[in-house]
């Protein structure tokens, strides 16, 4: 079968309907994730009684369950419970709680590099535990976790093709909606490839500018 590019410009606005599904959704767990992030790794670092343990539950049960089956009880078993939610923010909390169990340990790693002299020198002048990790430890353990924080954040881009399962109209779901009735799948994959490529490489980039203006004080 011959690619037909005349075929992928009639399909661009269902596409980049798709591509604004999947940022709107991405960029959102993000997001969350990275809150989830920076205070169950907080918690975890100030071993926080009760809390501390259910944090380090949460990211071992994350981290050895499947993606798909977490996705599925939460759109399909939380009704159950008298907890429903749209496909979409459905899909949000999926990505957020997947994406958080990472972040937790990314920002944990980053808040192990922060020297204990730091800490010292913040009780030296007085400041509160609180005031310490707020003011000193997060933002020093941000800047040192930032490349594997990204590394979370585009599994969450790529990962939000699972989507797809529940009927959430991302740009892996349009892309097999158009193959199950055209049967063009070279054509709808191609661009799909491209597509997602373009979306990581938009996101290291901005990520990567943010990490150079973190590093700049440090330069000199």
């Amino acid at each position: 079968m011959d690619f037909d590019v005349h075929y992928l410009l009639a399909q661009w606005p269902a596409l980049l309907a798709g591509v604004l599904m999947t940022l709107r959704v991405s960029l959102l767990g993000i997001a969350c994730s990275v809150l989830i992030g920076i205070l169950g790794g907080a918690a975890r670092v100030a071993k926080v009684p009760l809390l501390a343990q259910a944090v380090v539950l949460y990211v071992e049960l994350i981290r050895n369950t499947p993606i798909l089956v977490q996705l599925f009880f939460i759109f399909y078993g939380l009704p159950a419970v008298g907890l429903e939610l749209s496909l979409f923010w459905s899909g949000v909390l999926c990505l957020s709680l997947w994406a958080g169990a990472y972040q937790v340990e990314n920002v944990r790693g980053g808040l192990a590099t922060v020297e204990h002299g730091m800490r010292e020198a913040a009780m030296a002048l007085s400041l509160r535990p609180a005031q310490y990790l707020c003011l000193v430890a997060l933002p020093i353990a941000f800047r040192t976790s930032l490349p594997a924080m990204l590394n979370t954040a585009i599994s969450l881009l790529k990962n939000s093709s699972y989507l797809q399962a529940i009927g959430l109209a991302e740009l892996t779901f349009v892309a097999v909606d158009r193959i199950a009735t055209d049967f063009r799948a070279i054509e709808m994959f191609s661009a799909i490839c491209v597509l997602y490529l373009a979306l990581v490489a938009v996101l290291a980039l901005a990520t990567g500018r943010l990490a150079a203006h973190l590093q700049r004080p440090f330069r000199h």
